[in-house]
């Protein structure tokens, strides 16, 4: 199957060869262009602001999430996109155009909830039907597609059930499926996987994965689990009040946090700030952060390395240790702080216990300066 869209080289030639106004540059244009905006968008319950001045762009394709914890105001912002909630100022797009007083039914986006929402007295056949039939998809085609969607989430045999008679990662499938049944240009995932346990929950951030890859539909999910979101996304944003804390790929936000807030919540987080190190580094309204996983534990002083000197050398007592399969944690009393550190098991690697004298060592290159 070839892409329609110009490649970086057809780009280039479009601009030359075609006129302002022609197709490729439309083209161009579309690509370049969000397809979900929110402008100043800001929700009040009474006295309350929900989400205030809000302004997000998301791009076609993309597979956002809002991060937040509750009360953050990140399903407000998606049932606000999806239709459900009006704006008390401000406006959304999509596509372009203001979706601010379309209501639900007329956005045309796929959406998934926590708790499935599928037809409880109709077959999973007929659930994933209904939204084909009410925009007048006829019979033939309905049948088709479906079989074509049960093939793909690995549900073909389970049809003629109802949604009691499946687990829940099998509703869970079929809800997605549903959402994606149609071709909706949106996908909005309200806390998808919070109903399923573990194992389940890591079989399912694969198969969202895979498709999204297959299907392109841009993506905003909403979630309070940060594993979910660093798993599943092209970008997160970390809301906190009602307001956006900071924007960016799983990466930047894990290995390069500008907060406090952000630190602590994507992930585990050492500050620092309690051992008086790199003090001419930090300030009144900063505080120095590493990752458990950046901190190397020893039985004592390590051999000097090459970069000994860009080393940062503290000894402490174990206090705890907890084995999680192929993680074990410690904590160390560093003095009246407690440092984490997090190391992959391995044959032949030292084990401390509670009590055990250790030297710990970083990189001083890996310690973040965030904002109080």
């Amino acid at each position: 199957m070839h892409s329609t869209a110009p490649t970086r080289l057809g780009a280039a030639a479009a601009i030359k060869l075609h006129k302002p106004g022609s197709i490729e540059d439309e083209v161009l244009k579309d690509a370049a262009s969000p397809q979900i905006e929110f402008r100043n968008v800001t929700k009040m319950y009474g006295p309350i602001g929900a989400v205030t001045d809000f302004s997000l762009s998301v791009k076609q394709g993309e597979f956002l999430t809002i991060l937040g914890p509750s009360g953050s105001g990140k399903t407000t912002a998606l049932m606000m996109l999806a239709g459900f909630e009006a704006p008390t100022s401000g406006e959304i797009l999509i596509s372009g155009k203001s979706v601010t007083a379309v209501p639900s039914y007329g956005r045309d986006q796929g959406i998934v909830f926590q708790n499935y929402a599928l037809f409880p007295h109709l077959t999973v056949h007929r659930n994933l039907e209904f939204p084909l039939e009410m925009r007048g998809v006829k019979a033939a085609a309905r049948a088709s597609l479906v079989q074509r969607m049960l093939k793909r989430v690995h549900l073909e045999d389970f049809g003629e059930r109802l949604p009691s008679q499946l687990s829940g990662g099998q509703q869970q499938r079929v809800a997605l499926a549903r959402a994606l049944i149609a071709d909706p240009p949106v996908l909005l995932l309200d806390e998808p996987l919070g109903a399923l346990d573990r194992n389940l929950r890591e079989q399912m951030q694969g198969e969202i994965k895979s498709l999204h890859r297959e299907f392109g539909k841009t993506t905003i999910c909403v979630t309070h689990d940060q594993e979910e979101a660093l798993t599943l996304s092209d970008r997160i944003i970390v809301m906190r009040g009602g307001r956006i804390e900071q924007s960016g790929t799983p990466e930047e936000l894990y290995d390069r946090p500008e907060s406090r807030f952000v630190a602590n919540f994507l992930g585990e987080a050492n500050l620092l700030d309690c051992l008086e190190l790199d003090r001419e580094k930090a300030t009144q309204n900063t505080v120095s952060m590493i990752r458990p996983e950046r901190v190397r534990i020893f039985k004592s002083k390590p051999t000097a390395l090459p970069d000994q000197t860009q080393r940062c050398v503290v000894n402490g007592t174990v206090e705890d240790m907890i084995y999680a399969g192929p993680l074990r944690k410690y904590q160390v009393r560093v003095g009246d702080h407690l440092i984490i550190v997090r190391e992959h098991v391995a044959s032949g690697q030292d084990i401390f216990r509670p009590g055990d004298a250790v030297c710990l060592d970083w990189l001083r290159a890996d310690v973040r300066l965030l904002s109080a």
